[in-house]
Order: C-alpha cells, then sequence, then structure tokens
C-alpha cells in the first residue's frame, strides 16, 4: 500500500510541474510525446493562443512564400542576359555572312545616328543589295529588331534608310513587322525584370498613363494604334511601361504593327529622296503632319462613333 501511495504522489507532482503533458505510462514505457505547448499571444488587443507547431508552420509558409520570388527575380535576370547574349550573337552571324567588304567601307558599317551616317550606310549597302539581297535584308532585320528590343536609338534612320533600299511595300511591311517584333520583345524583358525598376523610377508617369489605359480599357487596341501614330509618349515608354499595367500582348503587338504604319510611311518615303535629307527632321513637312493627324483622328473614329451609338441606344 505504502508503494501504491508513493506512486500516486509521484504521478500527482508529476501532473502539477508538466500541466500540458500526458501521465507518464504505469508500466515503466517510454513517455508518450509531449502535448503542444501553446503561447500567449497578444493581437488588437485581444489575447489568443497559437501552438508551437502553428507558429513552425506559419514561419516556413513565409518562407516558402519568399523564396520563390528570389528565385522567380534571380531567373528573370538570367533570362535577359540569355536574350541579350542571343541577340548579340545573331549580330556577330550576320557580320559573319556579310559579303567581304572594301576598307574604305567598314568604317561605315556601324548604326546610324545622324542623317550622315544613313546615307554613308546606304551607299555602302546599295552597292551589294542586288547581288545579296537576302544577306542585306537579315542585316537589316536583325538590326532593326536589336534596336527595338533594347530600347536603342537609332531606329528611325533604319526606317528612312529602307525607304533608299527596298520597294516601298516592302519596306513598310518590313518596318512594320520589325517594330511589332522588337517592342514585343521589349515588352516581354519589361516584363522580366523591369516593373520594379519602372515603379521606381517614374512611379507618376506609370501612374498617369495608368488612369489613362483603364478609362480606354475597352478599346484598347484603338488606344494603342492612337498612341504609336502621335507624338505625346515616346515608344520606349510604351514598350517599357505596358506589363506594367497590364496592357495583353495581342493588342499590343497588333496596335504597334497598324500603329507605326502611317509614321514609317513618312519616314520611308522621305528614305526615297535619303541623299537631299540633311536631317532627320527634314521627313517631317506640314503635309506629313496633316497626314499623320488625319490617321490618327482615324484610328479614334470607330470609338467614337461606337460610344455616339451606345449613347443614343441607351
Amino acid at each position: 500500500m505504502a508503494t501504491v501511495s508513493s506512486v500516486d504522489k509521484t504521478r500527482k507532482e508529476h501532473l502539477s510541474s508538466d500541466s500540458g503533458r500526458l501521465p507518464l505510462s504505469p508500466l515503466g514505457a517510454t513517455p508518450r510525446p509531449a502535448l503542444r505547448q501553446k503561447y500567449s499571444v497578444l493581437q488588437s488587443s485581444v489575447r489568443s493562443f497559437i501552438s508551437e507547431y502553428e507558429i513552425n508552420d506559419k514561419c516556413s509558409t513565409t518562407y516558402n512564400q519568399i523564396k520563390p520570388v528570389e528565385r522567380s527575380s534571380t531567373r528573370s535576370f538570367v533570362i535577359l542576359i540569355v536574350i541579350f547574349l542571343t541577340s548579340v550573337i545573331a549580330l556577330a552571324i550576320v557580320a559573319i555572312n556579310f559579303p567581304k567588304l572594301e576598307e574604305d567601307e567598314k568604317q561605315h558599317i556601324k548604326l546610324p545616328r545622324n542623317i550622315d551616317d544613313a546615307k554613308n550606310l546606304g551607299k555602302v549597302l546599295s552597292r551589294y543589295k542586288d547581288t545579296y539581297y537576302y544577306q542585306v535584308l537579315g542585316a537589316y532585320f536583325i538590326t532593326y529588331i536589336f534596336l527595338q528590343s533594347f530600347a536603342i536609338p537609332g531606329s528611325i534612320f533604319l526606317s528612312i534608310l529602307s525607304g533608299f533600299l527596298f520597294k516601298f511595300h516592302i519596306a513598310l511591311f518590313l518596318v512594320c513587322l520589325c517594330s511589332g517584333i522588337g517592342a514585343s520583345f521589349c515588352y516581354l524583358l519589361s516584363y522580366l525584370v523591369g516593373r520594379r525598376l519602372v515603379q521606381k523610377y517614374i512611379p507618376e508617369r506609370v501612374e498617369e498613363w495608368r488612369s489613362h489605359v483603364e478609362r480606354h480599357r475597352d478599346h484598347l487596341l484603338n488606344y494603342i494604334v492612337f498612341l504609336r501614330i502621335t507624338p505625346f509618349l515616346p515608344n520606349w515608354f510604351i514598350n517599357i511601361t505596358s506589363p506594367v499595367i497590364n496592357v495583353p500582348m495581342g493588342p499590343f503587338f497588333l496596335g504597334t504593327f497598324l500603329g507605326v504604319a502611317p509614321p514609317s510611311f513618312v519616314a520611308i518615303q522621305a528614305g526615297t529622296t535619303l541623299h537631299q535629307l540633311t536631317s532627320s527632321g527634314d521627313a517631317v513637312s506640314w503635309t506629313s503632319m496633316f497626314v499623320l493627324g488625319l490617321f490618327a483622328i482615324l484610328s479614334l473614329l470607330p470609338v467614337i462613333l461606337k460610344k455616339q451609338l451606345k449613347e443614343k441606344f441607351d
């Protein structure tokens, strides 16, 4: 009996000192795992209890939410580097397959920065265009897309140069296609790595355009065409901010392809008289400004008519 009383006393002391734990087995077996310990947490002046395991689960969940973001950022930068290196390799392949140039011609094979560079480049390429037509066409195509993809200035001179090198309908289609593809690549690059930078450095302009886009969400294609025709926003700004404000890729590409046609029409037309130009500004005249304005109005005409019809039937 004394032994039983001592055992009961020991069990009571154990229960009083280790509240929340299961009693030891009377047969002396290995003790059972402890119950979940509860910790008092003060949240919004209301005391609640959460278990140790719940705390660990929450910490693990938070860590798992942060970790994919880090991996995503690293992956985005890797993709950006791969795209850039691929573009450089493509330009190198074009240079390797290009016909052998004379020593006095090599100095003119560079990205045109002014109208004189465009003239000199046009003279060199025109000598090889008939014999090496597809090499010249491929070099023009890849170079134009490269400039557009990485928002490098100089594509306006290539647009003028296309009117000097190719037939008008080929030049117009080529410029529109290169602009659409290059702008789409720039869109994707901004989507991968540029969103945080855009929000950091030009938040006011992004917020302003976001408000415009939301007002024209139902006729976004017409709005993008209008922006491409008019000089209200630079093309590089449209390219890098479109993914930030959730402009879909489809309307973006088609709007770019159609919207750059009127300005390209003016530039290509000027390129037919390349040797008479003294600056890129000579490509723009009052007549061309009138034509661009007319196309801008036409791009918004379906929107205006749709709005009037809606108001009439409502």
